[in-house]
């Protein structure tokens, strides 16, 4: 069994019969007393977010896992409708695995979706970036290049994003899908 000092960003474990992936850790180490890791964790059914915290050196039931590449076909319910690209086997993947990055998700994208021992998945991990197009935003101020003001921008999927003063309706954007900012136009 492992320990605290095996827990990590991304890894997956069992907490009072609930499997829980860790989003973010801290290592503690107040003036007096034990070490203890403080993790935010998300449960993967319910995606309820919650805070576990371990003293150091405590028995942690981590949970290996299999990523597997997969195209996204379609929308079905609450799930998405993913295809393995080896195997062409279709599976439905709950849209609360994915966490906030669901509004990036496009047909035909491929998503590294997560699956534990009894091949159920777990989570979905978009790619870092995605390329969406400006379906509308106001005009500009002309000549404002120095400044680094920003205005609203909505791209594909009704998707509100800061941008800078120059972008346009109808230019194509690159979006980080973690944090949902503006990276860069692309041509």
């Amino acid at each position: 069994m492992a320990t605290t000092s095996d827990i990590s960003k991304g890894c997956f474990f069992k907490q009072d019969g609930e499997l829980l992936t860790v989003l973010s850790y801290d290592h503690i180490t107040p003036g007096k007393g034990n070490a203890i890791y403080s993790t935010k964790c998300r449960n993967v059914k319910t995606g309820k977010q919650s805070e576990v915290r371990f003293r150091s050196g405590e028995k942690v039931d981590i949970v290996r896992v299999t990523i597997v590449e997969m195209q996204y076909l379609y929308e079905e319910g609450d799930s998405l409708v993913c295809m393995n690209q080896e195997t062409f086997e279709q599976i439905s993947v709950p849209k609360v695995a994915f966490g906030d990055a669901i509004k990036f998700v496009k047909e035909e994208m491929i998503l590294s979706i997560r699956f534990d021992d009894d091949e159920q998945p777990l989570d979905g991990v978009l790619p870092k970036h995605v390329e969406l197009v400006v379906t509308y935003t106001e005009n500009g101020i002309k000549g404002d290049s120095t400044s680094k003001s920003l205005k609203a921008a909505e791209v594909e999927g009704g998707i509100n994003v800061q941008v800078p003063l120059f972008v346009e309706t109808g230019d194509k954007l690159r979006i980080n899908t973690e944090t949902g900012e503006y990276v860069e136009r692309v041509k």
